[in-house]
């Protein structure tokens, strides 16, 4: 969808580990995921496809074993899905140490007990701690289940939302999957991608070059 400059994309992988924090996933491991996601869309071999598992739970753990294959396991994948990633292996390394995932549940906690004014605000701590994967189970899970498509793309991707407030625009996934390459997720007049204008607004000071669709 775009290119970014070195020091750019350091920025932004250092400054996604700093917002993701404890459940900050591999950024390789989880580009090889999407890729096969996009490949194998709703088949055997979709490493996240709701249509063969009975809740979101299983599905998700079924992903955990396949990402961390890619991330732990040195497990090679098919060609077609290597390269074309950042990569930046030091951090990698820090911020898959338990030591750096605890601390930020530490920091997590502290900051409700400082500004919590109700004990039911803590119950909100476990989506801190596991953002990631809750985000990409969310996207997945509803995007391939409830919703309506504008396209027929041999799959069972679906538009959750004509106005994606929650998830950003990533529950376009059936425009998503027509048009992989869009930056744009919404097609439709009655669409709104909220992501989008950023980026746009992003490519017009320099930050990242957007590709021609």
């Amino acid at each position: 969808m775009f290119t970014m400059n070195k020091p750019w994309e350091r920025f932004f992988y250092l400054f996604t580990f700093i917002t993701q924090g404890a459940s900050f996933l591999n950024p390789r491991a989880y580009a090889i995921l999407h890729r096969m996601h996009h490949a194998y869309s709703d088949t055997e071999k979709d490493p996240h496809s709701p249509q063969f598992f009975k809740d979101v739970w299983h599905m998700t753990m079924h992903t955990k074993d396949i990402y961390l294959n890619y991330a732990k396991h040195n497990v090679e994948p098919e060609p077609a899905f290597k390269g074309g990633y950042p990569e930046w292996k030091l951090m990698d390394k820090i911020s898959d140490m338990w030591a750096i995932r605890i601390g930020f549940g530490v920091l997590y906690f502290l900051f409700y007990l400082q500004f919590a004014t109700h004990w039911w605000m803590f119950l909100l701590l476990p989506i801190h701690f596991f953002m990631g994967p809750i985000h990409g189970a969310t996207v997945n899970w509803c995007g391939h289940k409830y919703g309506y498509s504008n396209h027929d793309n041999d799959d069972h991707s679906k538009n959750t939302l004509p106005f994606d407030f929650l998830m950003m625009g990533e529950l376009f996934q059936n425009n998503h999957h027509k048009s992989p390459n869009n930056p744009n997720f919404s097609q439709k007049w009655f669409e709104f991608d909220p992501t989008y204008p950023v980026m746009r607004f992003f490519n017009l000071i320099g930050i990242i070059k957007l590709r021609k669709t």
